[in-house]
């Protein structure tokens, strides 16, 4: 590969960066940090009001679990090689079939530091957003004994805070948040703990951190924390217990899950023999935090173990319960494994925080979990009768963690229900391909925080060329694939060239294009953007200004130095080439300082959940002073032109430092590197 000119390094530096950022918020939510390619339904299979779950396939009767000793030798080979492979120290796996524990077994070590071995019915994990199935089933519990309604506004049950009407007649229903449809703007940074010790109350933590209504509810799915948090707290409300008590009394004790826990700090038979997180650091390994805080209904604080999550993977099933112990009665039982949202009927929707993916042809029903250190994925066969729960205590390398418990799970469908014989490929649909190109941009994107930045690298770029679409960025769950093809298949339904995954198109009401969907993640949509909104576009002004500033960093300097060893005075207006120069200097050191605070995506994580990097309150610091000195350039630049100083190049230097300052900074506001709300000036 050719060198690159030395003035660019840091730049391009810049670029990669910037990238590993927005992989890693792209990984970061649930779904997407779980990975894996997720192959597309048969057309027309998700339509249907349960989505096309429930029954065996083939016709009546439970099917036969997979064989115990062929699950325990496939996880045997495949487990340790994950673990070595992304530098995890441990994992635990769980099958559940035919009403009953099929295999559990733990791989690794719980503990680096100690080297304590897994046991999968003792070695407590961290499960994250896993926890998000347990709030669903309180819901519906509470919506089964009459407490609560599914399509009623949020507020009739609220009496400490309201949430804001941001939508006048368009109120957040129970429904919404537990489809993700409420339609929240994505903030949580600084929300976790270090310890157990300052968790906080639930209900206070809401009302403090209400975030903005960033669309209409129920109109597209943005994966909602504050929106499952607020579902758990509803539970609280109207069952007079704290949602961990409620779910320890409604819950783990029925099913008789004595070994996982919403309580921090944690009883002292499960501490005793947790599980650390941890992420890869030079050689070796450090541990993780960030796993507590107010928020126990989206996982904070909440750990189990492989054995006793077999036990609620079986009372989730439709064959039913352990011992004839049920959590939910048959309607509300089957109302959880519906489907309930889902623009394109042709891809994968929301059942009640369960989502819909296939594999080989086989509809699941999975959850992801990630946190610090932790990552995890529960899925359900309901077809089949059969669940998989897989947990990991690393995040391994480039935070590859919550990819491996999805190759776990692909591994384990593709060995016992391998894909039919393919059947012949229709021909492509040609023509129109250039209504789908454009930039998208994820509906969990912020609004209001850092994390915005993210969208420079996780949005998609879609072109058209020789009859297929080719799509850039993370459209699929293999942290490995960034560009994909596709062929149309029907109207605005696109196959992937060579697999069988999908990608759909939405029209609006005037037949313009609004949105990408995938069949990997029905939590998110891609909302088309106007070509001054393309990420590609705002990339190359980042690029150009930085050049710009860092160029006369230097130059003007070395201009100073030239002149004074020739003894020829010092340059006209010194004051007026020193704001400038220190404008610039702000901007390059919060562009540095930004570097290295995405630099490690696995510390990033933790940074993010705790919000304890001084780096998060330094960059806004330089960003927000930048902006004052630049208006004083941008004075000192008309008054130039008026004026006549310098000379012409002089004045035109001086005039494009200015706008190189300017339309840096209005990037950095409309990603909210000022800290102060992201300015809506490019959406």
């Amino acid at each position: 590969m050719p060198k690159r000119p030395a003035a660019r390094r840091p730049l391009i530096r810049l670029i990669l960066v910037l990238a590993a950022l927005g992989l890693f918020l792209y990984g970061l939510t649930p779904a997407h940090a779980a990975g894996g390619s997720a192959t597309g339904p048969a057309a027309g299979g998700f339509g249907s009001a349960a989505g096309g779950f429930g029954s065996a396939p083939g016709g009546s009767g439970a099917p036969a679990p997979p064989d115990t000793a062929a699950v325990r030798a496939l996880f045997d080979r495949l487990v340790p090689q994950l673990l070595a492979d992304h530098r995890i120290p441990g994992a635990a796996v769980t099958v559940a079939a035919g009403g009953r524990e099929v295999f559990s077994g733990g791989y690794g070590v719980a503990e680096v530091r100690t080297g304590k071995p897994v046991d999968p019915a003792r070695t407590a994990f961290f499960m994250g957003s896993d926890a998000k199935v347990f709030t669903a089933i309180a819901v519906l519990q509470q919506v089964g004994a009459g407490k609560l309604d599914l399509h009623a506004d949020v507020n009739r049950y609220l009496t400490g805070f309201r949430i804001r009407d941001g939508y006048p007649g368009r109120p957040v229903t129970v429904e919404n948040l537990l489809t993700h449809t409420g339609g929240f703007d994505d903030t949580f940074m600084g929300l976790a703990e270090a310890g157990p010790e300052h968790g906080g109350s639930l209900g206070a933590s809401l009302a403090a951190h209400q975030p903005d209504r960033v669309r209409p509810p129920g109109t597209a799915a943005a994966y909602d924390n504050y929106g499952v948090a607020l579902a758990g707290y509803l539970v609280e409300v109207v069952s007079g217990q704290p949602f961990d008590e409620y779910v320890a009394q409604h819950v783990l004790q029925p099913l008789g899950m004595d070994r996982t826990t919403f309580t921090q700090p944690h009883p002292a038979a499960v501490d005793a023999e947790l599980a650390h997180g941890h992420r890869p650091e030079g050689d070796g390994q450090t541990e993780t935090k960030g796993l507590y805080g107010p928020w126990t209904p989206t996982g904070a604080a909440a750990v189990t173990t492989a054995a006793d999550m077999a036990k609620l993977l079986v009372a989730l099933l439709p064959q039913g319960g352990a011992d004839g112990r049920r959590i939910l009665d048959p309607a509300m039982a089957a109302q959880l494994l519906a489907r309930h949202y889902g623009p394109d009927p042709r891809l994968p929707g929301m059942a009640y925080l369960l989502e819909q993916r296939t594999r080989n042809g086989e509809q699941l029903l999975v959850k992801d979990g990630d946190v610090p250190g932790f990552h995890s994925n529960l899925a359900l066969l309901p077809q089949r009768g059969v669940g998989l729960y897989v947990t990991l205590n690393g995040d391994g390398t480039d935070s590859t963690g919550g990819w491996a418990t999805q190759q776990v799970l692909n591994a384990f469908v593709d060995r016992f229900y391998p894909a039919a014989p393919a059947a012949a490929a229709t021909a492509p649909v040609t023509g129109g391909l250039d209504a789908y190109t454009g930039d998208y941009r994820s509906t969990r994107t912020s609004h209001s925080e850092l994390t915005r930045a993210a969208a420079l690298m996780a949005s998609l770029h879609v072109t058209a060329e020789h009859g297929r679409l080719t799509v850039t960025g993370p459209v699929g769950r293999d942290p490995q694939v960034s560009e994909t093809h596709w062929e149309q298949i029907e109207p605005g339904l696109f196959q992937e060239v060579g697999g069988t995954a999908r990608i759909a198109f939405r029209a609006g009401s005037d037949g313009d294009i609004v949105s990408l969907l995938t069949d990997s993640d029905p939590t998110i949509a891609f909302e088309r953007l106007s070509w001054y909104q393309a990420p590609g576009l705002h990339r190359l002004i980042a690029v150009g200004s930085l050049t710009v500033l860092v160029l006369t960093l230097i130059g003007w300097p070395v201009a100073a130095a030239v002149r004074l060893v020739r003894r020829r005075g010092r340059a006209d207006r010194p004051a007026v080439r020193l704001l400038g120069w220190a404008t610039g200097a702000l901007l390059v050191a919060a562009t540095g300082c930004f570097a290295l605070l995405t630099a490690d995506s696995n510390a990033l994580n933790q940074t993010l959940f705790l919000g304890d990097s001084p780096l998060l309150t330094v960059v806004p610091v330089l960003v927000v002073s930048a902006l004052v000195l630049a208006l004083g350039m941008a004075l000192c630049a008309v008054l130039a032109w008026r004026g006549r100083w310098w000379t012409l190049f002089g004045r035109l230097h001086y005039t494009g430092l200015t706008l190189a300052a300017l339309l840096f900074l209005l990037l950095a506001g409309a990603y909210d590197l000022t800290g102060t709300g992201a300015l809506d000036l490019i959406g």
